[in-house]
């Protein structure tokens, strides 16, 4: 085969149960991911969801409509409200999800409590995981054995399952408080600092679930946070 031939060829996909099969094969079988929504945006509520997949999908595969299950960010919208409504009722599927509110990611700042909305969502889980995967790096807020997996979230079904019910949560949340506000227009932009949206907050100024402490929102109320 030529040099060219061999460029083109498609690159293999992950193995995206690579982390849970050691696991489920050593007997930690209780084997959760985790992962957050809404770090980057400036109003709304942080997410958190962890899922317990069945150890048993290791040997039967995974359904078929969970077929492309990946990182959130990279679905569509459509594909990961069909991923959600399966895992939502798929039988034997474990799930926790969490919020935290714009209030207290003000107090605690947004790494801490996205970090809260993760341990919320793994304490809903009954019995608790025997081992957590986390996206990204170490979570020190959760106590269970874990490990983390940079881009967890694109290598691992059980942290990309964290991932769409997190991120879909969050965003049916959105929806709703575009009902609410609906100048911001929360239902486009879900929150994230888009021209039309910092445009909207110049205008009108924040609303009850802007986070203040973030700079955009910050700089339209300057007496509330002084130098």
């Amino acid at each position: 085969m030529s040099r060219s031939a061999s460029a083109i060829r498609p690159k293999a996909s992950p193995d995206r149960l690579a982390h849970e099969r050691p696991l489920w094969q050593s007997g930690v079988r209780r084997v959760a991911g985790v992962d957050e929504a809404g770090r980057g945006p400036l109003a709304g509520p942080g997410g958190g969801a962890a899922v317990i997949l069945p150890p048993a999908w290791d040997q039967e595969g995974l359904p078929a409509a969970l077929r492309g299950l990946n990182d959130s960010k990279q679905l569509s919208e459509a594909r990961r409200e069909a991923f959600y409504e399966f895992l939502m009722t798929a039988p034997g599927v474990e799930k926790g999800i969490a919020s935290v509110e714009a209030g207290e990611i003000d107090a605690l700042n947004i790494l801490r409590a996205t970090h809260r909305a993760m341990t919320l969502a793994l304490e809903q889980l009954r019995p608790a995981p025997e081992h957590v995967l986390v996206d990204g790096l170490p979570v020190g807020a959760i106590s269970l054995p874990q490990t983390s997996i940079v881009k967890g979230d694109s290598l691992s079904y059980s942290i990309a399952a964290a991932s769409i019910l997190a991120k879909v949560t969050r965003d049916r949340r959105m929806l709703l408080h575009h009902e609410e506000w609906p100048h911001y227009g929360f239902a486009i932009h879900k929150g994230y600092p888009t021209p039309a949206h910092l445009a909207a907050l110049t205008e009108r100024g924040p609303c009850p679930i802007h986070r203040r402490s973030f700079a955009p929102v910050r700089a339209t109320q300057p007496g509330l946070f002084p130098p």
